[in-house]
């Protein structure tokens, strides 16, 4: 995924010096003007956009330094003038990501080892280990908790207790909560060898809602 979002990055790059490629000087009256293709500008910065967002975060500052750029000045901006400004904010992107230098981008690479783990723990399953699969996905989502924790600055402490304390400080609702906890119990049968407790199906839900969680909050 990684590799995939920097290569994204790299091909937006080159695609905004083909847009300024585009540009022609214009005159209205006694004033010039620049004008790029804007058809391709327009589509671009939605594009933009979307990486960004994906990489950096809803309320990063890069987003909200994008689109304050992107606003045209009145009276002032022709297509060129808006370009000018928003391509430095998509380059910092780009630099700050590919650098390393993001957040996001621990949490990419940890959806990218969870992502083995859980085809482990498929391959386990598939193989008849219904027991050893729980366990594995049960550390996935523990370990997820604990980095969730992290990021909203509450405590580490046993699973179920975690799972309390970022649900009452909005990281998710009390529905997720409830499935969470029961998750957790067919992790501690599974670890305490009680396999009888639980079914072939219940483990292949268990690894599903686990991956669907990690999408929805770890990346």
């Amino acid at each position: 995924m990684i590799k995939k979002l920097s290569q994204r990055y790299d091909e937006l790059a080159d695609e905004a010096l083909r847009i300024e490629g585009t540009k022609v000087t214009k005159q209205i009256e006694y004033a010039n003007y620049d004008e790029i293709n804007e058809e391709m500008f327009d589509e671009w910065k939605v594009k933009a956009k979307s990486l960004i967002v994906k990489t950096c975060g809803n309320d990063s500052e890069h987003i909200n330094a994008f689109v304050k750029a992107e606003q045209p000045i009145p009276m002032v901006d022709d297509s060129y003038s808006v370009l000018k400004r928003v391509k430095p904010v998509f380059m910092a992107a780009k630099d700050d990501f590919q650098g390393g230098f993001l957040s996001s981008v621990k949490n990419l690479v940890q959806a990218e080892l969870f992502d083995s783990e859980l085809e482990q723990a498929i391959e386990l399953l598939n193989s008849g280990y219904k027991g050893p699969a729980a366990v594995v996905a049960g550390v996935v989502l523990e370990t997820t908790l604990r980095d969730l924790c992290t990021d909203n600055s509450i405590p580490h402490a046993k699973l179920d207790k975690m799972n309390s304390d970022l649900a009452k400080a909005g990281v998710y609702n009390k529905l997720q909560q409830k499935r969470i906890t029961a998750l957790a119990d067919i992790r501690n049968s599974a670890a305490h060898g009680d396999w009888g407790s639980f079914n072939d199906i219940e483990v292949k839900e268990m690894i599903r809602d686990v991956e669907r969680f990690l999408s929805d909050h770890l990346v």
